[in-house]
C-alpha cells in the first residue's frame, strides 16, 4: 500500500478515534445538570444526548472549515499526513489522562495546540497561518468570560422571574425545562465540537491530494456524526461528578440557567465558524450562575484546578505533538 495513502487511513481512524472519545469525555459537560438536579437519569441522558449531539454534528459545517485551514495551510503543508496522525496521537492521549482522573479539560485545546505542535515541530513556526491562529485563540480565550457573564446574566432574570414564586413548585416544574436544555446543551455541543474531527479528517485528505477544495464530504459528515454519538452513548460519569456538583451545589433553576447561557453562547460560536471549548463555556456558565446566587456558594478551589488545566492543556498538548511528529519521523 502507498505510504501516504496508509497514514490517510490511519488519521481517518485516529480522528473517528478522537471524535468518540470526545464524545464520551464532553458528554458530561452537555448533561452534568440536569443529571445532578434529578432532572434526567443518567442512562436517560447519556442517550438523549448523543441522539442530539449526532444531529447537531450533521448539521453544520463551518467549524470544520476553520480547523481545516486557519491554522495551518494544507495546501503548502510539507510531510501534512505526518504531522496530522502526530496531532491526533498527542490530542487523544491528553484526552484519556484527563478523562481519567475525571478533570474537564478542553478536547479543543488539546486538538488545536497540538495541530500547531506538531506543524511546528516539522516546519517551524512560519508555517502557522497566524491569521486563522490567533482568531482561534480569540474564542477560545474570551468565550469562557462571555459565558461567565451569561451565565450570570441569566440566572439574575430568572431571580427577577421567579421572585414571587414558590421556588419548590418552581423547581419542580423547571426540571422538566432542564431536559429540553441538556438537548438544546447536547445539540450546540455536536455543532461545532464533531466539526473538529471532520476539519482534521478534511485536512488530511487535502494533504495527500484526494481532495482539492475545503468542502466537507458527507461521508466524513456521517462519520464524525456517527463516532461522535457513539463515544456520546458511553458517558463520562467522572465528570459528570466533576461539573454536576464540585463547582457548586447546583439547583433545577441553576441547571436550566447555565445550559441556556452556554447552549447560546456555543451556537453562537458555531454561527460564525469559530471552535470554542465547550468545557469552558459550560463550566464557566456554572460559575457565572453561582456567582448570580451567591459567589461564597462557588467553590473556587475547585474551580481553580480546572482552570489551570484549562491553561496548561494547550502547551502540554502542543509539545507532546512535536515529541510524536519526531518520533513518527524516525519511521516514516
Amino acid at each position: 500500500m502507498d505510504m501516504i495513502l496508509f497514514l490517510t487511513i490511519a488519521i481517518v481512524v485516529f480522528a473517528l478515534a478522537f471524535d468518540f472519545i470526545n464524545g464520551f469525555h464532553d458528554t458530561a459537560n452537555a448533561i452534568a445538570t440536569s443529571v445532578s438536579t434529578r432532572a434526567l437519569k443518567p442512562r436517560t441522558a447519556i442517550y438523549m444526548a448523543a441522539i442530539m449531539n449526532f444531529i447537531g454534528a450533521l448539521t453544520f459545517t463551518g467549524v470544520a472549515k476553520t480547523i481545516s485551514k486557519d491554522i495551518v495551510d494544507p495546501f503548502v503543508l510539507d510531510n501534512g499526513s505526518l504531522v496530522i496522525l502526530a496531532a491526533l496521537t498527542a490530542a487523544i492521549a491528553w484526552n484519556l489522562i484527563t478523562w481519567y482522573y475525571g478533570i474537564p479539560s478542553s478536547s479543543s485545546h488539546a486538538l488545536i495546540g497540538s495541530i500547531a505542535g506538531a506543524a511546528i515541530s516539522a516546519a517551524g513556526f512560519g508555517i502557522l497561518n497566524y491569521g486563522g491562529f490567533i482568531k482561534i485563540m480569540e474564542a477560545l480565550l474570551l468565550s469562557p468570560f462571555i459565558a461567565i457573564a451569561g451565565g450570570f446574566l441569566m440566572m439574575s432574570l430568572f431571580k427577577v422571574l421567579l421572585k414571587n414564586r414558590n421556588l419548590f413548585k418552581a423547581n419542580k416544574r423547571i426540571r422538566y425545562l432542564q431536559i429540553g436544555t441538556a438537548a438544546l446543551q447536547s445539540f450546540t455541543h455536536g455543532t461545532n465540537d464533531a466539526q473538529k474531527a471532520m476539519g482534521i479528517i478534511t485536512m488530511a485528505l487535502i494533504a495527500a491530494q484526494l481532495q482539492t477544495g475545503d468542502d466537507i464530504q458527507l461521508w466524513v459528515r456521517i462519520a464524525a456524526a456517527t463516532a461522535m454519538g457513539l463515544g456520546t452513548s458511553i458517558g463520562g460519569y467522572k465528570i459528570i461528578k466533576t461539573v454536576g456538583g464540585k463547582i457548586m451545589k447546583i439547583r433545577p433553576v441553576n441547571g436550566a440557567a447555565a445550559d441556556l447561557s452556554s447552549a447560546m453562547i456555543i451556537f453562537g460560536a458555531t454561527l460564525i465558524h469559530l471552535p470554542v471549548s465547550t468545557t469552558h463555556v459550560i463550566s464557566s456558565a456554572i460559575m457565572g450562575v453561582g456567582s448570580a446566587q451567591r459567589v461564597r456558594g462557588v467553590k473556587w478551589g475547585v474551580a481553580k484546578k480546572i482552570v489551570i488545566t484549562w491553561v496548561i492543556t494547550m502547551p502540554i498538548s502542543a509539545a507532546l505533538a512535536a515529541i510524536v511528529y519526531q518520533i513518527l519521523n524516525l519511521f516514516f
